[in-house]
């Protein structure tokens, strides 16, 4: 079973150390205790979204840019993988949208 607070954990740690920054400095910046931020690396805890917003402000990473390596991470846990292309067939109803907008044509003024 995939643990949403486990993954959040992980990537938070991946960013951590590839920044080459301590749990100390981190926690310290965030204005998070040292042990409650160890627990969240390590999946024990579930992070609210003011302080998981507080740790991102700290590491310099947006939360959107977490989130979205969560969910990856997520989706092959769950050998689940959501596609980053837009796909060959294009439905029905946005074909037709786009066949109603004039092409080609510039006002001369």
């Amino acid at each position: 079973m995939v643990l949403l607070r486990r993954e959040l954990g992980d990537v938070l740690r991946d960013l951590r150390q590839k920044q080459g920054r301590t749990l100390r400095e981190v926690s310290s910046t965030a204005r998070v205790s040292l042990g409650y931020l160890s627990e969240v690396e390590r999946g024990q805890k579930e992070a609210s979204s003011e302080l998981l917003s507080s740790i991102c402000g700290a590491l310099r990473t947006p939360l959107s840019e977490l989130l979205s390596e969560v969910s990856d991470r997520v989706a092959l846990a769950e050998d689940f993988v959501v596609p980053d292309v837009v796909p060959d067939v294009v439905p029905a109803d946005l074909v037709r949208e786009e066949a109603r907008r004039p092409r080609g044509l510039v006002s001369a003024a």
